[in-house]
């Protein structure tokens, strides 16, 4: 009787979501049920009609990344990247061509992030290091624990995540301790890459247990807190619905996502639920153009409504890809798989329109933009490519 109430409920959830088939309801009854990655081989990929043409532009080899998730960012015509054996790159956008190199004497677990003249990388003994725009390191800070993902800068704050969930204000002049903020995780949490998106003077931050959190910038205090997912089941494994992937901020609202939960859209004044439904997500979200499109745990691509959720398409034939967040660019959305394949979909309907193989090795989970039909991406082998798309 449980399960027939439970597939009851999803079957109206999911009605009132707005799907547009029978066989969409039933794929997402299952998702929302079953929304955990599993074993089974990557999917065969199916043949289409190209619409679109995607090349790579320049390629580099930075050194295999192991099981940190590293990616590249851009700064004023820069691309900055790392490997987990200690370089940080400063390569230029236009041809793919190496800047410079320094090694930071440490396994590079968390990087790289850029601002205010400061490249920013973590290690895994809890070290956040900051160079200067030449390569030359200027300080050293040591956190609580290793350091998963990019430190991020704003007015004058570098903000650090751990691996702990500690998250930490910095001084950007000198790496003083500014302020901590910590809590209590539940017995059982995923390990994640998820640090935390800044933006106009707070930082917000997803937790195990479904929890999203907004933090002044400047001295840390708790603005709001809002639950995006509530944990159900009789097991700890059941039970885990955490948010493992970055919040993402647009407009009046912030989007956030959780793995055996819910996509959430909160309001950044109030930090109250504007809408939210079943669907469980890992590498998580972007949103553009009213729209908000996730990358399902079990590799599907939802696209949907802004304002309330309600699904405009869904792409099921990257089944068990092991995808990468989304990345919307121009006419598309981007999607990464774990053999190395880059995906185009038409951003209105969600079908293919190109795709290219970089390298036999997954793709690392957030891709970067670069102009409006350009995109950075780094392998988990260490491959850094280019890519543009007509």
């Amino acid at each position: 009787m449980r399960i027939i109430n439970v597939l009851v409920l999803s079957f109206l959830t999911i009605v009132f979501a707005g799907c547009t088939s029978v066989t969409d309801l039933k794929t997402d009854i299952s998702e929302s049920l079953f929304g955990r990655p599993l074993s089974d081989p990557p999917s065969p990929l199916n043949d289409f009609k190209p619409t679109a043409k995607a090349n790579v532009l320049w390629s580099a080899q930075l050194g295999e990344n192991g099981d940190y998730d590293l990616s590249p960012v851009v700064d004023n015509g820069s691309v900055y990247a790392a490997s987990s054996a200690g370089d940080v790159y400063k390569i230029n956008l236009t041809n793919g061509k190496q800047i410079w190199r320094v090694n930071a004497g440490e396994t590079i677990s968390g990087g790289v992030g850029v601002g205010s003249d400061l490249v920013l990388v973590g290690s895994t003994r809890g070290n956040v290091i900051a160079f200067d725009l030449n390569g030359k390191m200027l300080w050293k800070s040591k956190v609580s624990s290793e350091i998963l993902s990019a430190p991020k800068i704003d007015y004058s704050t570098v903000v650090v995540r751990c691996g702990d969930s500690r998250i930490y204000g910095l001084n950007a002049a000198d790496g003083s301790r500014k302020w901590v903020y910590e809590r209590e995780n539940p017995p059982l949490s995923l390990r994640s890459s998820a640090g935390v998106a800044l933006d106009g003077g707070a930082a917000y931050a997803g937790f195990a247990g479904g929890k999203l959190v907004a933090l002044r910038v400047d001295d840390g205090k708790v603005i709001w807190e809002a639950s995006v997912a509530q944990p159900k089941g009789t097991t700890e494994i059941e039970r885990i619905a955490d948010i493992t992937s970055l919040p993402v901020v647009d407009g009046s609202l912030v989007y956030a996502v959780a793995f055996q939960g819910r996509v959430a859209a909160i309001e950044r004044s109030t930090g109250h639920l504007a809408w939210n439904r079943d669907i469980s997500s890992y590498t998580g979200l972007t949103s553009d153009a009213a729209k908000v499109f996730i990358s399902h745990a079990m590799s599907a691509v939802y696209a949907l409504d802004f304002a309330t959720g309600k699904t405009y398409w869904r792409q099921g034939d990257l089944r068990h890809r092991q995808i990468t967040a989304p990345l919307a660019l121009d006419k598309y959305i981007v999607i990464g798989d774990v053999e190395g394949y880059v995906h185009f979909l038409n951003r209105e309907d969600g079908l293919f329109a190109a795709r290219i193989q970089v390298e036999e090795s997954p793709v690392m989970p957030l891709m970067t933009s670069i102009g409006s039909s350009g995109l950075l991406l780094q392998t988990r082998k260490g491959g850094l490519y280019a890519i543009n798309v007509k």
